[in-house]
């Protein structure tokens, strides 16, 4: 007893209702603290729970935070020997009054009531309450994507009373840039948070008047090496791809013409599938930038293939004029005359045999064709198989193009090129 004395509080020994104690039936709740005298000052802290989602497609996020009023209305005080608080739930919040804070720019949102309303109330002897609630918020974010996905964005929080003008009902701060906390286990899949800072400032509108507004400010960085993986990668990939058909015989119509078409169509995949996971933007992303250049390289590549297919085909029409007009014109009786471009069998090499060298008529040299008179002695099949073999990489180094051979520097050096711009650019 003698305990009970020395920590005695009406609060505990109090028979009769809280709302007796409070005084609640007393006064009109209805009006604000203080009414029409100066503006009540209204203090807000938060604690961010968890940053939920970020969505570029819709331009908003999700976040769950702890958000908490403070003020004094002498009409709640009630007397206390050792100055102990009262706690209650949310049930006492619908017969006092509360500041009526909401989220702008919020497109949902909801106090969490699993297993009962998340709301808290504490009052103090003297008048001070303490309003807490727990609510995820998904709100809008003007997100700049230029430089995506080597991007930063800076989203914002705002909160603001909608009834009370700042003349009524002044929100601030209560501890600065303290009033802000967040929980270290906070991360994003995509992004890394570098900064979260609280301000405020004034929100005038035309018919209403002039309104505290409190703001709370973070800024997220974009992982880039998911997009490495995904996009950067693949698409340099296919077009050094594209740039093997430089490599292959101008003759191999087919494989230069399907690797061709291969590398265009895998990068047009790569183009769409980027742009369905993206807002329908009107101004140009980085990533589109890289995309695109990379896709004219890979499509250049396909028409440096048909420059080359179209001026060996009208060489071949030359050099088949003027074989026709050398085969009556020789004057040589006892020898054959073949032109040849470097591609010819064993057969063509057979049937030449019995000729003579002192038979060999010499030509004159003309650019990009070879005419030759051949005469082959009765010499073994086995010597003959080993000058053919060697004639392989002639034919080669013969059926390339000039136009193959520029492009074998000309498009490595200007595509690394552009990389360098590129990345000193948006890096």
């Amino acid at each position: 007893s003698h305990i009970f004395k020395k920590n005695r509080d009406l609060t505990k020994a109090w028979k009769g209702k809280t709302e007796q104690l409070l005084r609640v039936n007393e006064h009109d709740f209805t009006m604000r603290p203080a009414f029409g005298g100066p503006a009540i000052p209204v203090g807000v802290d938060v604690q961010v729970e968890s940053l939920d989602s970020i969505s570029e497609v819709d331009m908003d996020f999700t976040m769950t935070l702890y958000l908490r009023h403070y003020w004094k209305d002498e009409r709640l005080s009630f007397p206390s020997t050792n100055n102990k608080s009262m706690t209650f739930d949310g049930r006492l919040v619908k017969k006092i009054w509360v500041p009526d804070v909401f989220f702008v720019h919020s497109k949902r949102s909801f106090i969490h009531d699993t297993t009962t309303d998340n709301i808290m109330l504490r009052v103090f002897p003297d008048g001070h309450v303490l309003y807490s609630m727990r609510v995820t918020v998904t709100a809008m974010c003007n997100m700049d994507f230029s430089h995506f996905p080597l991007d930063s964005q800076t989203c914002s929080l705002e909160l603001e009373s909608y009834a009370y003008t700042d003349e009524d009902l002044m929100l601030y701060w209560k501890n600065g840039n303290e009033s802000l906390k967040t929980d270290e286990k906070i991360s994003l899949s995509q992004f890394l948070i570098q900064k979260f800072h609280t301000t405020s400032r004034l929100a005038f509108y035309s018919s209403t008047g002039w309104y505290n507004r409190l703001y709370i400010n973070f800024t997220l960085r974009r992982h880039i090496f998911f997009f490495l993986l995904q996009t950067y990668f693949p698409a340099t990939l296919m077009v050094m791809l594209s740039w093997v058909s430089f490599w292959i015989d101008r003759r191999a119509v087919p494989a230069r013409v399907s690797l061709g078409i291969t590398t265009v169509l895998t990068m047009s995949t790569i183009i769409t599938g980027v742009n369905a996971s993206m807002p329908r933007v009107s101004y140009i992303k980085a990533v589109d930038i890289y995309l695109w250049v990379s896709f004219v390289f890979v499509f250049l590549s396909v028409l440096e293939y048909a420059a080359v297919n179209y001026l060996t085909t009208v060489q071949e029409r030359k050099e088949r004029k003027l074989r026709e007009r050398f085969s009556c014109s020789c004057g040589i009786p006892h020898s054959k005359t073949m032109m040849l471009d470097g591609n010819y069998s064993e057969s063509d090499a057979n049937s030449l045999a019995g000729y003579t060298r002192n038979q060999m008529v010499p030509e004159e040299d003309k650019p990009e064709k070879m005419v030759v008179h051949l005469a082959m002695s009765n010499e073994s099949n086995s010597s003959r198989k080993r000058g053919l073999k060697g004639h392989v990489g002639l034919r080669i180094i013969q059926n390339t193009h000039a136009i193959d051979k520029y492009s074998r520097l000309i498009f490595p050096g200007t595509y690394i090129f552009f990389n360098l711009i590129y990345w000193s650019v948006f890096s």
